[in-house]
């Protein structure tokens, strides 16, 4: 367990060193000449341009947009040298590829130096990217001649089309921008959005996803609230090394419960609305300022994290108590360890997402995760840490089984007891393998996305870049879209792995456990009222559990005198006190008692009176429950339980029960058992016949 928290905490310092915390601009493009359709540029020595300009303008209609707060000035004509000037830079002239021609330092100075007082009387000031220090120091007019030249023999026409081909790389688009504030990236590219609800996918197709995921929450959210449920009713049932599978449903019943809000929410939460006036469309929402979205990424990525540390737990749980032959208090002692790796990593985990704000909104499920369109996050914290899980839990599992196996092809052992063995081991396979298939499929789509993203995003751009007036790719190495069958399975595994841990509490004691609890609520509320009606308090029976086995029993009746009235429920009662095993069906009843702390054996008899009128154990049998998860079964030894048996009858409470049979109650106490039979074994759940039905080993 050190060394797995020295791995973990090693993987998280170079996760932090390699996600960057901003994207850089890289992609490509291809741009062609095309004729000027700027109203303001109409009329120079040239007609064509290319786009993007000087000013990274991706299109005409942008560069208009730009250009609108210089109108008066132009239409004032407060300068010669302005109009040119800032054609120049708004619809450069279309030379040679890879060649871009700047004006002169000295038409910069010229134009701003004649409107400056123009322009503070409208209020408008002089760009930062029009800085005269960023052009050229020269004395020549702008179009040189050979860039007239070039523009001639590169100007499209019908005849021959002229082409400049640019590396300009992704550029947002003004629907998808966002505020710079807000710390958006999408494809390299800062403060630009994925739209939403999806890039790849129709209207059809995700409402198809969205039903799938939740028809497939609401059942795993079912079994693992089942599971979960179960354990409260018989909390001391699910002891170590079996009690992380609980811990384990309970994270998975919160990832479905993330998983149905998404359902429920629809796009709310993870898409920013859009907003048509000022031309943005809906984006996928990313970092922080999203309460709920933050709160349901928060809910899903740490209760994955830790259903996955959980497994991890419970892979080394059953590696103590198979390989060093731990016991179940031993494992117990190291709960809160447990809890600490369980709790604390994926809590580390999420912290660290949410300082490098790194949240992204899910169109498909409605949810909000990580590494949905950041390939960096998904690497470091979605693949490396459930991929470390996966190795450090199959190398204890296979440990903990070739351990057993030893066990059972070395050590001689019953029949009976070879076939409880091996049904065990088949019941750890197959629980892991339950688990280790969805989880690794999950893995296996998540590789498989991370290695075709790029190239979804291209043919997405190849597909949109005229939609939305962007540079379309220049080159395109492979074109492909994702198939909708590869999320629906990533979703499906992903929910589907906490499913597992029903099959593990299904048996028929859990349904005799369930039957109880509908059914004793009623019967508490009569034996309470029964108590009242004879005046006489509950038992204290973890007193008479504690006392010592020679030390004097106290006993009360209920609204009679113990002189010789006793009655036939505080007679049985007694004699259910005194003896420690059950009973069985012989002459005084059948009654019965729970597992001894000592041993896991429960022992059954009943009573016999000899002809000293003294009371005595026969017929004692022993009847071996299933061990907890990961303990070997307890060999059953037909002369140990015979010794055990004859050496607890020969016990000194034996005595001192005898003794007190002999007392003033002993002739009602006796007359009372004469006839105690019938009406014990009208009581339902006291009979052997129950023991004997009881689901020890657990299916």
């Amino acid at each position: 367990m050190a060394s797995f928290l020295v791995l973990t905490v090693a993987w998280m310092l170079a996760a932090c060193a390699a996600v960057p915390m901003d994207a850089d601009a890289s992609s490509h493009s291809m741009f062609t000449c095309e004729p000027i359709t700027l109203r303001m540029c109409q009329g120079l020595p040239y007609n064509s341009t290319f786009m993007p300009n000087v000013l990274n303008h991706y299109d005409q209609q942008t560069a208009a947009l730009a250009m609108e707060p210089f109108h008066p000035m132009v239409n004032l004509q407060c300068s010669q040298e302005l109009r040119m000037f800032l054609c120049a830079l708004y619809a450069p002239v279309c030379t040679e590829y890879g060649r871009v021609t700047l004006p002169c330092r000295r038409l910069c100075l010229q134009a701003r130096s004649d409107c400056y007082r123009l322009m503070d009387m409208f209020g408008v000031s002089w760009p930062h990217e029009m800085d005269c220090d960023r052009f050229p120091d020269c004395d020549e007019a702008y179009p040189r001649a050979a860039d007239l030249l070039s523009s001639a023999a590169d100007a499209p026409s019908a005849e021959s089309p002229g082409a400049v081909q640019r590396d300009y790389g992704f550029w947002c688009p003004r629907e998808l921008k966002m505020d710079p504030d807000l710390g958006y990236s999408f494809m390299g590219v800062r403060d630009c959005s994925p739209p939403c609800p999806n890039m790849y996918f129709g209207r059809e197709e995700l409402a198809l996803a969205r039903y799938f995921i939740g028809v497939v929450s609401i059942v795993c959210l079912s079994a693992t609230l089942f599971t979960f449920l179960t354990f409260l009713i018989d909390v001391s049932r699910f002891r170590y090394p079996e009690r992380p599978i609980i811990f384990y449903a309970v994270c998975y019943m919160m990832v479905s419960l993330a998983f149905f809000l998404g359902f429920l929410l629809d796009d709310r939460v993870a898409c920013n609305a859009a907003a048509p006036g000022r031309f943005r469309a809906a984006t996928v929402t990313q970092g922080s300022h999203n309460k709920a979205c933050t709160l349901l990424f928060m809910v899903l990525y740490f209760f994955t994290m830790a259903g996955s540390v959980w497994w991890v737990i419970l892979t080394v749980t059953w590696f103590l108590a198979a390989v060093p032959k731990w016991g179940s208090e031993a494992i117990e002692k190291k709960a809160l360890l447990f809890h600490a790796c369980a709790w604390g990593l994926p809590g580390a985990l999420t912290v660290t997402l949410l300082a490098m704000n790194k949240i992204e909104g899910d169109g498909v499920s409605g949810v909000c995760f990580v590494g949905l369109y950041d390939l960096t996050a998904l690497r470091w914290f979605l693949l490396a840490p459930l991929g470390l899980d996966v190795v450090v839990g199959v190398a204890l599992l296979l440990a903990g089984i070739l351990a057993l196996n030893r066990v059972r092809m070395e050590i001689p052992l019953e029949k009976e007891n070879q076939e409880k063995l091996v049904k065990f081991m088949i019941r750890i396979g197959v629980f892991s393998v339950l688990y280790l298939v969805p989880l690794l499929t999950v893995l296996a789509c998540l590789l498989y996305e991370s290695s075709h993203r790029q190239a979804w995003d291209a043919t997405w751009v190849q597909e949109r870049c005229k939609e939305y007036h962007i540079p379309c790719p220049y080159q395109v190495e492979q074109s492909s879209r994702p198939d909708l069958v590869l999320f629906l399975v990533k979703y499906l595994m992903m929910l589907i792995v906490g499913i597992p841990s029903v099959f593990w509490v299904g048996s028929k004691k859990t349904c005799f456990e369930w039957a109880g609890f509908f059914h004793g609520k009623r019967r508490k509320e009569m034996v309470h009222k029964s108590h009242q009606a004879l005046g006489c308090p509950e038992p204290d029976f973890a007193q008479l559990l504690l006392r010592e086995p020679s030390g004097p029993v106290v006993r009360k009746s209920c609204g009679t005198s113990t002189q010789g009235t006793s009655t036939h429920a505080s007679s049985t009662h007694l004699a259910m006190l005194d003896q420690p095993a059950s009973g069985s069906t012989s002459r005084a009843g059948s009654m019965r008692s729970g597992p001894s702390k000592s041993s896991g054996s429960s022992y059954h008899g009943s009573l016999h009176r000899n002809r000293d009128d003294r009371f005595t154990a026969s017929s004692f049998r022993a009847v071996e429950e299933f061990p907890p998860y990961g303990s070997l079964p307890r060999l059953k030894d037909q002369s140990q339980s015979r010794l055990c048996s004859n050496n607890r009858l020969d016990s000194p409470s034996r005595h001192g029960s005898t003794q007190r049979l002999e007392s003033q109650s002993r002739h009602s106490s006796v007359r009372d058992l004469s006839v105690a039979p019938q009406a014990v074994h009208s009581v339902p759940g006291h009979g052997i016949h129950m023991v004997l039905e009881e689901d020890g080993p657990r299916a």
